[in-house]
């Protein structure tokens, strides 16, 4: 069975990078346990978020919530280049008021079904100034420059959502081929807690076993079984994280033993939930 790894940990409220890279060559699915935002600047490159597969133009701005699985796809060796901001969940939840949410960016892509905001001119938006003053400002040994970053960043995130309320924008349409899946991936994530076996969901779905598992595994990726593991194991994480106790957490996550939750777990953390160490994430996509 194929396994889709979580990538790096964040210490952080938020991390920002400005990479520029060529050859990369297939990079595996993977998610996070925080939010990412993607600002991809070049390169001939697809994003692929929860079986979904979007066409990726200069500027377009790319929402991956916590827990979603996703790759970049290069159609050719042309330089990738792109602006990664890491932001912890906690943070933007304490952020989240109902008249200031600054969360509203990623609940809005994803009520329009898109993980993709795209502005009409986004090089003259306060968005891309904002953007610029946070890249110029990386790494600088000047003085209160980290409470400098973390001013920019809340300017960065007003901007991107008032953006987001506006009428100069519009969400990019998936090039994702069979509505079904899509189906399936939402009905995945809202049951969870229940049974999610092949045979439950092809019943469900008035779909043959083989028709789902191949088909779900041409149009996505991944496996469905294994998609299930990982989008559980992030529920139990969260949970974790939350102060739930493990054992509560594998049972409210839909795990059918401890020990299934359990050797899920370290497979996929590389370790037991009690001795999770964590280290910095050093690689962006």
């Amino acid at each position: 069975m194929e396994s889709y790894s979580k990538k790096g940990y964040l210490y952080d409220n938020f991390k920002i990078f400005h990479l520029i890279d060529t050859n990369l060559g297939e990079i595996d699915f993977h998610y996070h346990d925080f939010h990412k935002v993607l600002i991809h600047l070049s390169g001939n490159t697809s994003y692929s978020i929860e079986g979904q597969t979007f066409d990726l133009q200069a500027d377009d701005i790319v929402f991956v919530n916590a827990g979603e699985v996703h790759r970049p796809i290069f159609h050719d060796d042309s330089p990738y280049e792109r602006i990664i901001i890491y932001i912890s969940k906690d943070f933007l939840a304490e952020y989240s008021q109902a008249d200031n949410g600054l969360s509203y960016c990623f609940r809005n892509a994803m009520e329009n079904g898109s993980h993709v905001l795209r502005l009409h001119s986004f090089k003259n938006s306060r968005v891309a100034a904002t953007v610029a003053k946070l890249t110029a400002n990386l790494g600088i040994d000047a003085y209160a420059n980290e409470l400098l970053m973390q001013v920019l960043f809340l300017e960065f995130m007003v901007e991107l959502n008032r953006a987001a309320i506006s009428d100069e924008i519009k969400y990019i349409s998936t090039n994702y081929a069979d509505s079904k899946v899509s189906e399936i991936i939402h009905y995945i994530n809202e049951h969870l807690k229940e049974d999610l076996s092949v045979d439950a969901i092809a019943g469900k779905f008035y779909l043959s076993r083989y028709y789902l598992m191949h088909t779900f595994k041409d149009e996505t990726g991944y496996t469905i079984g294994n998609y299930i593991t990982i989008k559980r194991l992030a529920l139990a994480q969260s949970l974790i994280d939350a102060g739930k106790p493990i054992a509560d957490a594998a049972e409210q996550s839909g795990f059918g033993t401890y020990s299934t939750f359990l050797r899920a777990y370290k497979k996929t953390y590389g370790t037991s939930p009690k001795k999770k160490a964590a280290s910095q994430a050093s690689l962006s996509f």
